[in-house]
């Protein structure tokens, strides 16, 4: 009883219900051949079969599941990369058969992404592993069924993004996968879907068996097998605590973020892929605070023209339109190494990175930047550059964008020559030089998940020091203090889009603090918003200024749970997880 297992919350929501096991389909390649014309054919008829079978599904979604039809599009796009295709065929003409070639093409690629870190960028490789699979399931008549009658908790060694999109809300009432990640898109769709999710809860097929009693708990990471009366009685209460709180936070979405004394800042979302974007407006964002790009290179084994960039940036900022969308130009290196084999470095947290490698390679960055101001022409588009370290980058990239500028000119392109143009402090030595940076540009955010680190000096991907590492640090509050005074200062605005946005603890600091903008995830905005509007600005000010005064991380958490248990007693729960998790 109580078998207790911790994976990684993917989605949030607890849910309660009997297993259903979605056994691993394991493709062994043919080593039968016939000649390279007939392994050819058999590859192109299985992509044809494949193309038809995901054309289906979106027939079959689209209506009930538009982010899912969204995540098919992807699928059938990956269907016609020559990236893909052109890597499977030369296996085949090196004499490999059909299904051995597509086997070596998705190992050759597990290997090269196994040497990156950043878990959003490995994700990625499920996205095309998942294309490959389903091809040899087509060559090897494999049928998988994940329909069942009755309502299911569903388990799995892993849930392609393709399975995720078709699942039925109504029978599933959420699943556990041993593999994936936060960032992947079966993450991302089961977010979007509303239903509660776990990954990377490994081993967990080991112990359990279909029809067994379960609860997910997607707030916190945990699965429990075969509950005992008192766990399951426990869990019902929080269920329905839980569908109170959704049933206000719903309220709240269409409201501005307001503090009870009238200060209003902009609460946008932090997306990674276009499909995010009814997400973030379903919530009640209002805008995109940073937009990733990195995934539109990271999908391609050359670097992305300029009219592919074009269209993924017109596509959102369309979407998006009147409210702003913030778009971060490249930020290659550290933690999000791209396939590019001259990126490769020992030590890339301190190396060529952000806007060091943008400047060092003017072509790539001119492209991107011509990409993005052809999108901006409803004049809601925003550049942000990474990565800045000092003034001269700042100058230089100003420099290379009004060149750009003038070139679309030139060409009689029409863009918005009035876009805002801002960087990112993630560095201490541009948290220091805050109020000499912010002459010369037009906004900041804040990215406290590598200005903690590098205050810190913590590898954030090092799990043997992961502890060490935390944004409500007294020197990373103290350090954000002096970019917000620094930017208010010269006129600018100043936002923060780091992990600290999201985390519930934080949001009276950063009130107190006199942020303008809060980028968050999509399902924190309900959230954080209400605490926003339940809190006054002179209260959240006091607050901060306890807060600067205390010498350890230990102290600042248990003060500010207090302080916000004394203004939402309904947070007592959730805030009791964060900081048992935060102990462990």
């Amino acid at each position: 009883m109580n078998k207790v297992i911790r994976g990684i919350p993917a989605s949030p929501g607890i849910t309660i219900g009997k297993s259903f096991i979605l056994l691993k389909t394991v493709f062994i390649p043919s080593e039968k051949k016939g000649t390279i014309e007939q392994e050819l054919a058999t590859f192109y008829k299985a992509l044809s079969d494949t193309k038809r079978e995901l054309t289906n599904i979106i027939k079959n979604i689209e209506k009930k599941n538009k982010e899912g039809k969204k995540l098919i599009d992807m699928q059938l796009l990956i269907l016609q990369d020559p990236f893909f295709i052109e890597g499977v065929e030369e296996n085949i003409r090196k004499g490999e058969s059909a299904s051995k070639s597509i086997f070596l093409f998705l190992n050759n690629l597990k290997e090269n992404f196994s040497n990156i870190k950043d878990t959003y960028l490995k994700d990625r490789f499920l996205d095309i592993q998942d294309v490959g699979n389903r091809i040899l399931g087509k060559m090897q008549g494999e049928k998988k069924i994940l329909h069942f009658q009755e309502p299911h908790i569903l388990f799995a060694h892993d849930l392609t993004p393709s399975d995720t999109a078709q699942l039925d809300k109504e029978r599933c009432l959420g699943f556990v996968t041993e593999l994936g990640g936060k960032t992947s898109h079966t993450a991302i769709m089961a977010r979007a879907l509303g239903i509660p999710a776990v990954v990377g809860a490994r081993g967990i097929l080991d112990l359990t068996n279909n029809g067994v009693e379960a609860i997910i708990d997607g707030f916190r990471g945990v699965v429990i097998l075969e509950p005992d009366e008192d766990t399951k009685r426990s869990y019902d209460k929080r269920i329905s605590e839980y569908q109170e709180i959704d049933k206000k936070l719903v309220d709240i979405t269409a409201l501005p973020a307001t503090t009870i004394d009238g200060k209003t800042l902009d609460l946008s979302a932090n997306i990674e892929l276009p499909l995010e974007i009814d997400s973030a407006k379903n919530n009640g964002a209002r805008g995109i605070g940073l937009f990733r790009t990195e995934f539109i290179y990271f999908s391609s084994d050359n670097i992305p023209d300029e009219e592919t960039q074009f269209k993924i940036y017109d596509e959102v900022a369309e979407k998006m339109a009147p409210d702003p969308l913030i778009i971060r130009t490249l930020d290659s290196g550290g933690d999000k190494i791209l396939r590019w084999s001259y990126l490769e470095e020992e030590n890339p947290f301190l190396g060529w990175r952000g806007i060091r490698f943008c400047l060092d390679r003017e072509d790539i960055f001119i492209t991107q930047l011509r990409a993005i101001l052809r999108a901006s022409t409803r004049n809601n588009v925003k550049i942000m550059i990474p990565m800045v370290s000092s003034i001269q980058e700042v100058r230089r990239a100003k420099e290379i964008l009004a060149k750009t500028k003038e070139s679309l000119k030139k060409e009689e392109k029409n863009f918005d020559e009035n876009l805002e143009f801002g960087v990112m402090v993630e560095v201490p030595s541009t948290a220091l030089m805050a109020d000499k940076i912010a002459e010369i540009v037009d906004f900041f955010s804040i990215g406290t998940n590598d200005l903690t680190q590098y205050t810190l000096a913590v590898d954030r991907t090092n799990e043997r020091i992961s502890h060490l590492f935390d944004h409500l640090h007294p020197s990373v509050i103290k350090l954000m203090k002096m970019t917000i005074d620094g930017g208010h200062s010269r006129g600018i605005w100043v936002g923060v889009c780091g992990e600290i946005a999201s985390d519930i603890l934080a949001t009276p600091i950063l009130v107190g603090l006199g942020v303008d903008e809060i980028s968050i995830t999509p399902n924190m905005v309900p959230p954080i918003k209400n605490i926003i509007r339940g809190i006054s600005e002179k209260e959240a000010r006091s607050i901060t200024e306890k807060v600067l005064q205390l010498p350890t991380v230990k102290k600042i958490r248990e003060y500010l749970r207090g302080e916000l248990l004394v203004r939402f007693p309904y947070l007592e729960a959730l805030l009791l997880e964060v900081e048992n998790d935060k102990s462990n």
